[in-house]
């Protein structure tokens, strides 16, 4: 979840994938250091992403693009996982899905993780678990300034104003995208540049929710979080709304009516 400064505020993009340029976790030095933390970024901002979809992406051989990952996992940073049935494409064994640890995350920096738990700490002291709450409240609120919520719930402008939305957690030192998941969008969250400080203060995960919820106007549900360990924080949000009733539809029932009323 991440502090957000006055300069990450101005001048919002409309490229709901953009995110910061990640460090490679990794001792190398020059062009492999280079393309190593290309593979990082992808990872970070794709994972869980397939060894030839990494080598189309950056122009790589595969078996270069093999060379990093293993490299990565044997120092603990990715890990290999296989494709569940339904992300197959074609014939034959499910392809090896790679994604970065949590160690591999914290290579990439959490920004001022020890000041910004001891500050909330103080705060609880002074005004308790109230005053948590409200900082955390107006901290979310603040990275989606500007945003306008939702103001005809279709499918389309929801779906828009998620990735508006996600625009403004990316800005805000997130790699923010969002994907279409069944009847349903996701907003996920691959890095959070404080997630140390809200495995100690859920209230700061809670509160994005919550913004994230009034401004689509419209329920949401958290189904993962890296402060609870998982690779991504991921909210989906619902496009399933009833269709709205046609003028002619109005019109017939309008004469249904009329002519009870008349018997």
């Amino acid at each position: 979840m991440g502090l957000r400064t006055e300069a990450q505020g101005a001048g919002r993009k409309t490229d709901s994938a953009a995110s910061p340029v990640p460090t490679s976790p990794a001792p190398t030095q020059g062009h492999e250091g280079q393309t190593r933390a290309a593979i990082v970024g992808l990872l970070l901002e794709q994972g869980p992403i397939t060894a030839t979809a990494i080598g189309a992406e950056l122009g790589l051989a595969p078996a270069g693009v093999r060379r990093h990952l293993d490299a990565l996992i044997e120092a603990g940073q990715a890990r290999a996982s296989r494709s569940a049935p339904w992300q197959q494409k074609g014939r034959g064994r499910p392809a090896k899905q790679y994604q970065l640890t949590a160690a591999g995350r914290a290579g990439l920096g959490h920004a001022y993780d020890d000041l910004a738990g001891a500050a909330i700490r103080q705060l609880r002291e002074i005004g308790g678990e109230k005053a948590i709450a409200e900082f955390a409240r107006r901290r979310a609120a603040a990275i989606v300034e500007g945003i306008e919520p939702v103001v005809d719930h279709t499918a389309g402008e929801v779906e828009a104003k998620a990735a508006e939305i996600a625009s403004a957690f990316a800005e805000a030192g997130f790699a923010t995208t969002t994907r279409e998941v069944g009847s349903g969008v996701q907003i996920c969250q691959h890095h959070c540049p404080v997630a140390h400080v809200a495995e100690e203060f859920p209230q700061l995960c809670a509160a994005e929710r919550e913004v994230v919820r009034d401004l689509l106007g419209t329920h949401v549900q958290q189904l993962a979080t890296i402060a609870n360990g998982d690779c991504a924080c991921t909210t989906h949000v619902p496009l399933n709304f009833p269709a709205a009733a046609s003028p002619a539809s109005n019109a017939t029932h309008a004469s249904n009516d009329s002519g009870r009323s008349a018997q």
